[in-house]
């Protein structure tokens, strides 16, 4: 009789080991299965975003307010950007992105500069007010070699 309450008790074990497992991996995925979505996604059109990667922090006045899931380049000719932003960060339809760099030679991230518009974006919205990457490369080749007006 001891051994099976026993084996109950370790069978108990691994299958709450199980459901917890499959909660945290539900969690950290955000299926929106057992919690609501906690992101939104805008997609933003610029010209260049040199050097930018998928995964790039998003940020509102220094502070990460999301990242960069997807980039593709459009049938326009303009490099897309879908910026997943988190659910508590409401972003007006008068807000600007930039394209910047953490330092000279850092990586790049999207920094959100808010608009004051009581509208807001929605998910999935395009926001077109945008500023490009500086290319700093050629910057400096236009310098050195004389081509700078």
């Amino acid at each position: 009789m001891k051994q099976n309450g026993l084996e109950l008790f370790v069978g108990l074990f691994v299958i709450a080991g199980f459901l917890a497992f499959g909660y945290l991996a539900l969690q950290l995925g955000e299926l929106p299965i057992l919690s609501a979505r906690k992101t939104y996604v805008i997609n933003a059109e610029f010209d260049n975003i040199s050097g930018l990667k998928k995964g790039g922090a998003i940020q509102v006045a220094g502070v990460v307010v999301g990242q960069v899931k997807h980039i593709w380049l459009g049938e326009d000719e303009l490099a897309h950007v879908a910026l997943q932003i988190n659910n508590g960060v409401r972003v007006p339809v008068d807000s600007m992105a930039s394209v910047k760099s953490q330092g000279i030679i850092g990586d790049k991230y999207i920094l959100l500069t808010l608009g004051g518009d009581d509208q807001l974006f929605a998910d999935e919205d395009v926001l077109t007010d945008t500023e490009s990457a500086v290319d700093l490369e050629s910057l400096i080749s236009k310098f050195a070699f004389g081509s700078v007006k």
